[in-house]
């Protein structure tokens, strides 16, 4: 599963949970095979970038970027992207905030399909993979 857990008592406690949270998601997924998840962690561990795939058990990958910020004890996701994608590389729906849709009334969030981009939220890694467990199960 994902590597360089953090255990290091001088870590900064709101990263820390953020990513065990990422981590407990990921081990406790049914649908996910492996795992291979890199943390990046700013000098002052105030910061964490997180990249890697997430091999789901019909093949398709799911491609992990989040950077995230701790100041004050509030941690806030400055930058992600969940690219989920077939066996054979097809984007199945991937979610973002580049900030390339203004007219997108949740700009800059928004999900990208096969066919459209449509309004939405920040999701957690959980809802994401409960997504995709769903498609699964409808095919």
């Amino acid at each position: 599963m994902a590597e360089n857990t953090i255990c290091n008592s001088f870590s900064n406690p709101v990263i820390q949970r953020y990513v065990e949270n990422i981590e407990k998601t990921v081990a406790s997924s049914s649908i996910v095979l492996s795992s291979n998840v890199q943390k990046h962690f700013g000098p002052a561990l105030e910061t964490v970038y997180m990249k890697g795939h997430l091999l789901i058990i019909d093949s398709s990958i799911l491609e992990i970027a989040i950077f995230t910020t701790e100041s004050r004890k509030t941690l806030s996701i400055e930058k992600y992207r969940l690219n989920y994608m077939s066996s054979t590389g097809q984007m199945l729906f991937r979610y973002d905030n580049a900030p390339h849709h203004p007219e997108i009334d949740t700009y800059p969030h928004h999900k990208h399909t096969s066919d459209k981009i449509v309004p939405s939220t920040i999701r957690s890694l959980k809802d994401i993979l409960n997504e995709i467990s769903a498609i699964i199960i409808g095919r």
